[in-house]
């Protein structure tokens, strides 16, 4: 073998030896998902299901938006953490909710922060600038008092007690919104006046109140007479 030979062999063992040890290229994971086969499940319904329920389009604006300050995200993962996520708020679990929304309120108030420290510092001087920033300012601090009251809202959901209205419209109507303790039929509704039952009137009651009854003469013309004895026709 000659050196010329030896030479080519050399460079050719150099190249393959290269090719092996670099990786091969991998996919852009924020633009590839991956699927996991459910058995009886096409690969087409999987991805069909991801898309209608939402998860693929969300997942996918996320990984994007995030991509300029935080890098490349894996979209399968993304996908893989909202779906756990989803499923924990169908268990009436909003944890994840309740941290999202006091980090978002954080956020806005930082933001309130910077744009009133820089409407202080074009006060006297830019008076549309100071305008301008303080008005961004209040509209920050004004979504970050709302956040903050949904927040609340979801830690402690308002109970409202409403009364019932029945509406009858010449038909047949029978509502019970309740029984008694011992059966003795729907409660009365909160608040209302009962009225007491009647007691019974006692015979001085009966007698004052019978106007067909004869009522004794009184002090004064005791000497009259009835009409008929003295001034009534013979006939």
């Amino acid at each position: 073998m000659t050196a010329k030979t030896k030479k080519t062999h050399t460079a050719r063992q150099a190249a393959k030896q290269s090719a092996a040890a670099t990786p091969p290229l991998e996919a852009n994971k924020s633009r590839h998902l991956q699927l996991k086969d459910v058995p009886g499940t096409t690969r087409a319904r999987l991805l069909t299901d991801i898309v209608s329920h939402g998860v693929l389009g969300n997942a996918a604006s996320v990984v994007r938006f995030a991509s300029g300050e935080i890098g490349d995200l894996s979209l399968t993962e993304m996908v893989a953490s909202l779906g756990k996520q989803g499923e924990a708020v169908n268990r009436g679990d909003l944890s994840s909710a309740e941290r999202l929304l006091h980090a978002q309120a954080v956020t806005l108030n930082t933001i309130f922060g910077e744009l009133a420290r820089r409407a202080a510092l074009n006060m006297g001087e830019h008076l549309g600038a100071t305008e301008a920033y303080m008005r961004l300012a209040l509209r920050a601090q004004g979504q970050c008092r709302s956040t903050l009251e949904t927040l609340a809202a979801i830690k402690n959901p308002l109970v409202v007690f409403a009364r019932q209205a029945n509406i009858n419209n010449g038909g047949q109507q029978q509502v019970n919104n309740g029984v008694r303790a011992g059966g003795a039929g729907p409660p009365a509704p909160a608040g209302e006046n009962q009225s007491e039952p009647n007691k019974l009137l006692d015979a001085c009651d009966v007698e004052r109140l019978d106007f067909g009854a004869q009522s004794e003469a009184g002090g004064t013309h005791k000497d009259l007479a009835p009409v008929g004895a003295r001034d009534r026709a013979a006939n």
